[in-house]
């Protein structure tokens, strides 16, 4: 899994994070975790295939006439 190093933080927001962990009763790792994971993916964010339903929902839908192939193929011979 992949780490990150904050250099440079300043000492009044490593205290923030502290109390803001006890309160949460969590570790000032877990917590810092859990609000890059807020901030980074939020629960109600858009994804993409309900992006893109509600597109073809607004241009009227579409119907594509493809009938799915149920035939066996020939396995393949390597001699």
């Amino acid at each position: 899994m992949p780490s990150i190093t904050v250099r440079h933080l300043p000492e009044e927001t490593h205290r923030a994070l502290r109390a803001r962990a006890a309160l949460a009763g969590r570790s000032t790792e877990a917590e810092v975790r859990a609000i890059l994971e807020s901030v980074a993916r939020p629960q109600d964010r858009v994804k993409l295939g309900s992006l893109l339903a509600e597109i073809g929902q607004q241009a009227g839908g579409f119907d594509l006439e493809i009938k799915r192939d149920k035939s066996v193929e020939e396995p393949i011979s390597f001699e």
